[in-house]
């Protein structure tokens, strides 16, 4: 018979609440997670999250809601364990060296335990880790931007903290170092088993990090699971114009379908005369030539096509956007189309959308 053991998150937030002079910064905020998870609060500026994480942190208190470590509470309105007894350690987007402490003693600042010796062999360990050993003696002033990043990175997990708090890190730095240290910096915080929160308010960045995002939006978190979910599984229009571009149609539905366009749309469960706003991402509009004034037949996968005619295409690296300018309302829709596609702007086309890459929201839900 197999032993069952309780497992609990590394990190526990219950019904986070902050207020600024009658305005709820944080509202209700929840979320669990466990050793080497990386979890990012995702979302606009101003919607709460560096509060979220101040509060976790101790630097800022809640008005209402709990803080749990391995179980154990650490912080309510009445009992507070002292941010630096949290065992959490932080890493902003000012890393914020002592630039009068050699490398070593940068990295060895937070480490108030063990012989000299075992100090020393935890800061070389750490600065092997991020390839800079060999800058051990010297000063912050001697190092790049990337590399003192990751020295802030090193001081950080030095003390072999269960948490890592990270409030938008990597902004600072250039695109193709970012990805670099980025990429460098959640290796090792999962070899350490870290419990990671991480806040941003780059979509790419999140996918790129996260395990799992939890959406905010008004101090709320609006919808939160694996990467893949919350984007092919939005709550609202908001919540996919957030992670890219969009496209909107609006219809109004009569018996469960939404006449459109480009066909019918099912909307099942929506009352008769609801508006509702069909959203649907540009790689997913699909382009067709026009032959002799006709595009292709409908089908049930992509609906009616319909007639527009090229405003502009520009070449964008990787991809090719092209603008259209719809013939039934001379509404603006975007496509964007993989490698180097560039028509002509005045060139006639038809489009058509794939039923099963739409969302459906009525109108008093689009956020």
């Amino acid at each position: 018979m197999t032993e069952m053991t309780d497992v609990h998150p590394r990190l526990e937030i219950k019904n986070l609440q902050r207020a600024y002079g009658g305005r709820a910064v944080v509202d209700d905020v929840s979320l669990k997670i466990m050793p080497g998870q990386v979890t990012c609060l995702l979302g606009p500026s101003g919607c709460g999250k560096s509060t979220t994480l101040r509060m976790i942190a101790g630097v800022e208190m809640q008005d209402s809601g709990t803080i749990h470590v391995d179980g154990k509470l650490i912080c309510d309105t009445v009992f507070r364990v002292p941010p630096e007894r949290r065992e959490i350690g932080l890493m902003f987007q000012d890393f914020a060296l002592f630039p009068h402490l050699s490398v070593a003693d940068n990295v060895g600042f937070g480490l108030k335990t063990g012989t000299k010796a075992e100090r020393r062999a935890r800061i070389e360990e750490l600065l092997e880790r991020v390839d800079l050993l060999r800058f051990i003696d010297g000063y912050p002033h001697q190092l790049s931007g990337g590399e003192q990043q990751r020295v802030a990175l090193a001081r950080a997990l030095a003390p072999r903290p269960k948490i890592m708090l990270m409030d938008e890190p990597f902004s600072g730095l250039d695109n193709r170092l970012r990805d670099d240290i980025r990429d460098e910096t959640l290796g090792i915080l999962k070899e350490e088993g870290t419990a990671v929160l991480l806040v941003t308010h780059e979509p790419e960045e999140a996918m790129r990090m996260a395990d799992e995002i939890a959406l905010m939006r008004d101090g709320k978190i609006v919808q939160q699971g694996a990467p893949y979910n919350v984007y092919t599984r939005p709550v609202d229009r908001a919540s996919v114009a957030f992670f890219s571009d969009a496209n909107v149609l609006r219809a109004e539905v009569s018996g469960a379908l939404a006449h459109t366009v480009f066909g019918r749309f099912l909307a099942p469960g929506v009352p008769d005369g609801t508006q509702v706003d069909i959203v649907f991402r540009p790689q997913h509009l699909r382009i067709d030539f026009d032959r002799a004034g006709k595009g292709p037949l409908p089908t049930s996968t992509d609906g009616t096509a319909a007639r527009a005619v090229v405003a502009r295409a520009r070449f964008m690296g990787n991809e090719s956007l092209v603008e259209f300018v719809m013939d039934h309302d001379g509404s603006t829709l975007r496509a964007t189309v993989p490698n180097v596609f560039l028509p002509q702007p005045g060139a006639v086309m038809w489009l058509t959308v794939r039923r099963d890459r739409c969302f459906v929201f009525p109108v008093h839900a689009a956020g």
